[in-house]
Order: structure tokens, then C-alpha cells, then sequence
């Protein structure tokens, strides 16, 4: 079985279960429960290191999730700070150790990066074995070519939820607003594949792209993963649609100095679409699963088990 099969296994009940606002906790709870009972039935303890460079918020929100539900499955999830001014030969020297030390199953260089820090380089220098996020060239190529290989988490959490709640993508026309290596660009390959997750038609729209509103209007599935606050408003979808928030911003709150938000204005286009993710408990909820499995995944590539 190919892993990005194994990636996608999760079914739960295998019951149709799609309501108006598509959670992913759910979806979510099924991977830890499958992650857990592989990992007790086999007495193992994959182990994930995440480089974390600076103070990003969005990032620490994610790497402490990752270490919460690591501590709860059997996966051990070791964060390290590392200083925002360090330099590029220090990091690459770092990665090296880690691609050397058998104790370590997974390698995640969490983003954004210092801008004085040269990211492809880096990337590359991570062992494909251990690239969890799968940014790696090998990886990425694999990706594009249906070949074995890892999928990168937040891709694989989209398609989850896809399969979960029996959403057809055959012949549906898919609008991916944001272009990311990290999201948009591995999504759009995906969803073009002749899988049950694939065979529709895709549109991947960007910051230059004219008259957005009218691609994002066409779209029977719009994913939003722009990077910008609440940027989808009502007008820019149609009432048919089914509306997959990637997004993930925090901004300032009156009342909790701060929230999480997703890309859509979850709250004006409810009423109007048949279908969308909350922000926070939709695809980011997933993410951290899909992300956990990459670590079990790549443990079993290490030990042949």
C-alpha cells in the first residue's frame, strides 16, 4: 500500500455524516485512536523534533498542539527554541545532527523563517525520510507524480475531510485561493489525481489573480488558504457551495486580547453556502493528526516495521 493511501484510511464510521458546519474533531479523534493502538500494539515510540526559530504565534499555537496530542498517543514531540538571529550555517549544522541521530523518526523546521535564512536550502538539507511536512524536492516530486511519498499534513487534511463526510470531487469544479508550496500548489496535484479524492477540475487563483470574486463564485468547492483574515466575504461564493477554510490568523479580540480566524468570514457566508469549516475545530484540527501520522509513518520507513 502507497503511503498517501495509508494517510487517508481514516473512514470512522463510513457513514454519510455531513451537516452544515464541517468539523474536523471528529475526524480527527478516529487518526489519534488508530495512531494510539498502532503504536501500543507494536511497543514503539516514534519521536519528532521541531525547530522553532523565533516567536511567531501562530506557530507556537501549532507546535504546542502537536506536543499535547503527541504526549496522549505515544509519540514523542521534542521542541526545540532556537534564537531568531541564527545564522544559516548554525541551522544546516543543526538539521545534520538530527538527520544522523537514529533516535529521531521526524525533522519539522516549523515556519515562517527569518528572512535572512535561505529556506530552500534548508529544506534540502532535511533527510526525505524524516521530512515530515514533506517539502523536500524528492517528497514534492513524488507528490506530483502519484508516486510513494509523504503528503504534506494540511493537503492530507483536506482530502480527509473530503472522505469523511463523502463529498464528491469527480467532475465538481475545485477553487483553491492561495498558491503555497505548503497548501495550494501539493492540493491542487491532489485533487486532480483519478482517486476517489480527485478527478475534478481545478482553478488556483493567487494575489494577482483579476476579478477573484468571480473565480471564487464558479466553485462548487472553494478552499481558502490566502493567509488573510476573514478575507472571503458572502459575495464571493455561491449558495451551493461547500467552503473549506485552510486559514489560520490570530487577531486582537476586545474581550480575549486575542482570537484565531480562519480565511472566511465563517460567519457571513454561514447562512449563505451548504457547507463550510470553523475556525478553530476544522481543517487545522486535522492538520495536527495528518502531521502525528507523517511521524508514525516515517518510523515504520526507518525500522521496516
Amino acid at each position: 500500500m502507497k503511503i498517501q493511501e495509508k494517510q487517508l484510511e481514516f473512514k470512522g464510521s463510513g457513514e454519510n455524516t455531513m451537516s452544515k458546519r464541517l468539523s474536523g474533531r471528529k475526524i480527527a479523534k478516529n487518526i489519534y485512536a488508530d495512531i494510539k493502538e498502532n503504536i501500543e500494539l507494536k511497543k514503539i515510540t516514534p519521536k519528532l523534533v521541531i525547530l522553532l526559530i523565533g516567536n511567531d504565534p501562530a506557530a507556537e499555537y501549532y507546535v504546542q498542539n502537536l506536543e499535547k496530542k503527541g504526549s496522549k498517543i505515544g509519540i514523542e514531540v521534542e521542541t526545540r527554541i532556537l534564537d531568531v538571529s541564527i545564522d544559516q550555517q548554525s541551522l544546516l549544522e543543526k538539521i545534520d545532527t538530527l538527520n544522523n541521530d537514529a533516535q529521531v523518526n521526524a525533522i519539522m523546521l516549523q515556519k515562517p523563517l527569518p528572512s535572512h535564512l535561505d529556506e530552500s536550502e534548508i529544506v534540502m538539507k532535511i533527510d526525505s525520510n524524516k521530512d515530515v511536512d514533506a517539502f523536500h524536492p524528492l517528497n514534492m516530486g513524488n507528490l506530483v507524480l502519484d508516486k510513494e511519498g509523504f503528503i504534506p499534513a494540511t493537503p492530507a487534511a483536506v482530502l480527509e475531510l473530503l472522505t469523511h463526510n463523502e463529498i464528491e470531487t469527480n467532475g465538481k469544479h475545485i477553487v483553491i485561493v492561495g498558491r503555497s508550496d505548503i497548501v495550494g500548489k501539493p492540493l491542487a496535484n491532489l485533487l486532480l489525481r483519478k482517486s476517489d479524492t480527485g478527478n475534478a477540475t481545478v482553478t488556483v487563483c493567487h494575489s494577482r489573480t483579476k476579478d477573484l470574486a468571480f473565480h471564487t463564485k464558479q466553485a462548487d468547492i472553494l478552499i481558502a488558504a490566502i493567509g488573510k483574515p476573514l478575507f472571503i466575504k458572502s459575495d464571493m461564493v455561491s449558495d451551493k457551495a461547500i467552503v473549506i477554510d485552510v486559514g489560520v490568523n490570530q487577531i486582537e479580540d476586545a474581550e480575549k486580547d486575542y482570537r484565531y480566524v480562519g480565511d472566511v468570514d465563517y460567519e457571513v457566508c454561514f447562512e449563505k453556502v451548504s457547507a463550510i469549516t470553523p475556525v478553530p475545530g476544522g481543517i487545522g484540527t486535522i492538520t495536527t493528526a495528518m502531521l502525528l501520522n507523517n511521524v508514525l509513518i516515517a518510523y515504520k520507513m526507518q525500522n521496516k516495521n
